[in-house]
């Protein structure tokens, strides 16, 4: 008799087991996907991984694009924010990233709580996403994902849209006390650094930029920081097809064909600190570097103050 309850129990326990066929919140701890040799994939969820997630409440998916762009079409229950609305619009000029309060506000009007777990997404290749991830990160805010490859990689593999519109009610949110702005470096900090053989100033925007020929809007001048290199920061991703990034191996062979090592400092920077956010990510969270700093203001505020050095290979002619 005892060894006919022993088999019955065994029974029973492994038709339980079967039964449990859709994963819940652990898909995000325990990623179904293959990472590519990455340093880390603590900030990164692949499209298979968000298609099979279960809904939850202490999920919310952020579309990071233009309002217009989410009204005709986003992932479902997909809550819309965009560059302006993560900017501190005090200074004369734009890009430096919002308050502490200014983020709190929006957030407790989006209903995001404390313990909600971010998953943003853009389409463009995770340079917008990586934004708003650099600046909850400064404070202390770590719950957040960025979607690899955005809205092209999701619907490449077959993911859904829709038109619909979310509704919300108002959370509580609050910022974590503990800041950590390792990640960032404001005019003060460039203007005192020192480029040498253990210190890089990187340029993530295109060559024409760079150069000077290029002066896009809100810049008051084209050309660079002096001592700057240039590696623009779609060289991350694959850029003309999923707009995921690129293989371990071959993004620490990119950087470090440009003298970007493991070893050295790297300060970061583009037009408004987007692009440099972009390549903040890619260098500390997938690549492992330690020593990385994304220059918030980057070439608008760096041109805005004329008494500040600028370099030029030729007249600038382009603008935007």
């Amino acid at each position: 008799m005892t060894w006919r309850i022993k088999m019955l129990s065994l029974l029973i326990c492994f038709v339980s087991c079967k039964k449990r066929t859709k994963p819940h919140y652990d898909v995000l701890k325990k990623p179904v996907t293959t990472p590519l040799g990455y340093y880390s994939t603590k900030h990164l969820i692949e499209s298979e991984d968000l298609k099979v997630l279960n809904t939850s409440s202490n999920i919310k998916i952020i579309d990071f694009r233009k309002p217009e762009a989410f009204l005709k079409a986003h992932l479902d229950h997909a809550i819309n924010i965009w560059r302006t609305d993560i900017e501190d619009d005090t200074f004369p000029y734009k890009g430096i990233m919002a308050s502490r309060a200014k983020i709190e506000a929006l957030f407790s009007k989006l209903g995001i709580k404390n313990e909600d777990e971010l998953i943003i997404y853009d389409e463009n290749g995770a340079c917008d996403a990586s934004r708003l991830w650099w600046i909850l990160k400064n404070y202390g805010f770590d719950n957040v994902k960025i979607l690899n490859g955005g809205l092209t990689a999701w619907e490449h593999k077959g993911g859904a849209l829709t038109s619909d519109i979310m509704s919300y009610n108002t959370s509580s949110f609050r910022l974590p006390s503990n800041e950590n702005m390792s990640l960032y470096a404001d005019l003060k900090d460039i203007k005192s650094l020192v480029v040498d053989d253990n210190t890089i100033l990187l340029d993530t925007r295109t060559g024409n930029e760079f150069s000077g020929k290029r002066q896009k809007r809100g810049a008051s001048r084209g050309g660079r920081i002096p001592n700057s290199v240039l590696l623009d920061w779609a060289e991350a991703i694959e850029f003309n097809t999923t707009k995921k990034f690129k293989s371990y191996k071959d993004l620490l062979d990119l950087y470090e064909s440009k003298g970007i090592t493991k070893e050295k400092k790297v300060y970061v920077y583009c037009h408004s600190g987007v692009r440099s956010a972009h390549t903040t990510f890619v260098l500390t969270e997938l690549l492992g570097y330690k020593n990385v700093k994304n220059y918030d203001g980057s070439w608008i505020e760096w041109s805005y103050n004329k008494d500040l050095p600028i370099e030029q290979d030729t007249i600038t002619t382009l603008f935007k």
